[in-house]
């Protein structure tokens, strides 16, 4: 979870996460959205890829990037069992 939660701190992780929302994209494909350099998406992406927040699938020369649903839902899992699940669970 604390891979998760590093990968989630910065915000070019995020934007790539909401391109990634709205469809599957190759490494060039992000890149193109930003004005930093291959290297820079590359490492962030692996960041990503580590946290297990992206799966990636080659096709053909190119590598696809793709969201990892399951990771968001345990991480909102766990911010759901940490937060209590009804107003009867209120801490003292």
């Amino acid at each position: 979870m604390n891979e998760v939660f590093k990968a989630l701190s910065d915000p070019t992780r995020r934007k790539i996460l909401e391109l990634l929302y709205d469809k599957d994209m190759t490494a060039g494909d992000i890149a193109d959205c930003f004005n930093i350099s291959k290297p820079s998406i590359s490492h962030h992406l692996n960041i990503l890829k580590n946290s297990k927040l992206v799966f990636t699938e080659r096709k053909g020369q190119n590598i696809i990037y793709s969201l990892n649903t399951t990771s968001f839902q345990s991480m909102i899992k766990w911010i759901y069992d940490f937060t209590g699940k009804d107003d009867n669970n209120e801490k003292s």
